[in-house]
């Protein structure tokens, strides 16, 4: 799969020291990513995130933690520096001024080339940047929002707000919103195989969720493409947007999210979309 997606033009790999548990332990998707960094020979082109913060074994945003995350992170990966380096949520418990000048050091010493924010409140976010205009501090350049089709209200106010004031890039995860905008769940007793499936209908399964539906499916056979990467072009075509990020468990279900990378909505298609989903 992450063959598919670099072939495809892909670069842009995000992960956390949390993810992929399972046989690998922890920090596996990190070390899945660092054999297949290897294997490919062409770190250069990548861009590298990962977070910390939510991991069992290091939970947490204090100095101690991100400077014992950091190194774990960098071998599991098998790299020298992290491109993009997030606060997976926020811990009240830990000054702002710990972890930000915590992320400066990092920055400093080489190990990350920026630190950014996931899972903050539009209040918290503003501190956080307040905070690093000081010195010694480290500055957020990136937040990673809960946003997308059907997912709209906790970010289309004071947190794009935030994002657009002090530039921000955005990179919405849940794009997809955990597969239902694939557009695979087309009726309410049909099973479908996935961790997800059961929040899926209970959050998505209503008029809403299949007006959405309706509209991605039109706009998907307008441009000859998928729906998936209609819901994804809806999210590029947004303020502040700049790399959603979505999930895939298979080579075909990477060749359905590419297109969006080159599509092009219309502007009567993003108010059918925006409808749909208001």
């Amino acid at each position: 799969m992450l063959d598919a997606y670099a072939d495809g033009g892909g670069n842009f790999i995000d992960t956390s020291d949390a993810y992929g548990r399972g046989a690998e332990g922890p920090g596996g998707s990190e070390r899945i990513i660092g054999r297949w960094i290897a294997a490919r020979e062409d770190r250069d082109r990548l861009v590298i995130a990962t977070k910390v913060g939510i991991s069992p074994d290091l939970p947490g945003l204090s100095r101690e933690t991100i400077n014992t995350a950091v190194d774990r992170s960098l071998a599991r990966l098998g790299v020298e520096q992290i491109d993009l380096y997030y606060a997976h949520k926020d811990d009240p418990d830990t000054p702002l001024e710990e972890t930000l000048g915590a992320f400066q050091e990092l920055i400093d010493g080489g190990k990350i080339r920026y630190a950014a924010a996931s899972n903050y409140s539009a209040a918290r976010l503003s501190e956080a940047l307040r905070v690093g205009e000081r010195a010694g501090m480290a500055s957020y350049v990136a937040l990673q929002p809960h946003y997308n089709l059907l997912e709209r209200a906790q970010y289309e106010g004071e947190l794009r707000t935030v994002c657009e004031r002090h530039g921000l890039a955005c990179m919405p995860y849940f794009a997809l919103a955990r597969g239902f905008l694939t557009g695979k769940y087309r009726a309410r007793g049909e099973e479908v195989s996935s961790p997800r499936a059961a929040g899926v209908r209970q959050s998505y399964f209503n008029e809403r969720g299949f007006a959405v539906l309706a509209a991605l499916d039109e706009v998907a056979a307008a441009h000859a493409t998928t729906v998936a990467a209609v819901a994804l072009a809806w999210l590029l075509a947004q303020r502040t947007v700049v790399a959603p990020i979505a999930s895939a468990t298979s080579r075909e279900q990477v060749a359905e999210l590419l297109p969006a990378t080159k599509l092009q909505l219309s502007v009567e298609e993003l108010e059918l979309l925006g409808s749909a989903s208001a």
